[in-house]
């Protein structure tokens, strides 16, 4: 009733072949686990592949969209309160406030005389960027163990979240995250030799405008996405 021909035993594989097919199988789902799966969906990278071919930078951005978004439910509710009605202090009739009154100079006693403003810094790189409703952002510098870099970064048309984070080969740090923040200044001290920078991603409606300016010790200023 069938037209197929049953195999002779000699043609059906032996158990040896079995397992050592089993073994080659195993071998290159745990090597593409590694090399793959491990640096684009979670930015996990023990073999260093991932980093040379920007998987672990693709997996890191996709941790910090997803830690950020678990995020956002607590940050808006302990917000919330604070939005509703700020306190407002009234001096009363007839007087200053404290700080008027530590203004007005005192009799026979010489002006104060305020301190000069120090130079402005040296910006090397200067960027521009539109960030769409929901859009992120990720931007790098390169710099050497202990090399420090001074920065000044603000929001046109709205506010954004930020992590400044570094990262390595096998290592990573956070340095400062933020919600719902139109600016931000200082100086960033590399920990290690890597890549150091900021990741910022637009919570709005509607879109913004984002001004960096960067000076200091670094090889390299890049925008990963």
């Amino acid at each position: 009733m069938y037209n197929a021909e049953i195999p002779a035993r000699v043609e059906l594989p032996s158990t040896r072949q079995l397992l050592r097919s089993t073994l080659i199988a195993a071998v290159s789902a745990g090597v593409l686990l590694c090399a793959v799966v491990l640096p684009s969906e979670y930015g996990v990278d023990p073999t260093g592949i991932g980093r040379v071919l920007g998987l672990t930078e693709m997996g890191e951005i996709k941790v910090r969209l997803a830690r950020e978004a678990a995020e956002e439910p607590a940050v808006a509710a302990q917000q919330a309160p604070a939005e509703e009605s700020p306190a407002v202090t009234q001096a009363a009739p007839g007087t200053l406030p404290p700080a008027r009154e530590a203004d007005q100079p005192i009799a026979g006693e010489a002006p104060t005389t305020l301190a000069t403003t120090p130079d402005a810094p040296v910006w090397r790189d200067t960027v521009s960027l539109t960030l769409a409703p929901g859009q992120g952002t990720e931007i790098k510098l390169r710099m050497e163990a202990g090399a420090e870099a001074t920065y000044v970064w603000h929001v046109e048309g709205g506010v954004v979240n930020f992590d400044t984070h570094g990262d390595a080969p096998g290592r990573s740090i956070s340095y400062e995250k933020g919600r719902a923040v139109a600016n931000d200044d200082g100086k960033l001290v590399a920990a290690f030799t890597g890549q150091h920078g900021w990741f910022w991603r637009n919570r709005g409606k509607a879109d913004v405008t984002l001004i960096l300016q960067t000076g200091g010790a670094y090889s390299e200023l890049k925008r990963l996405k």
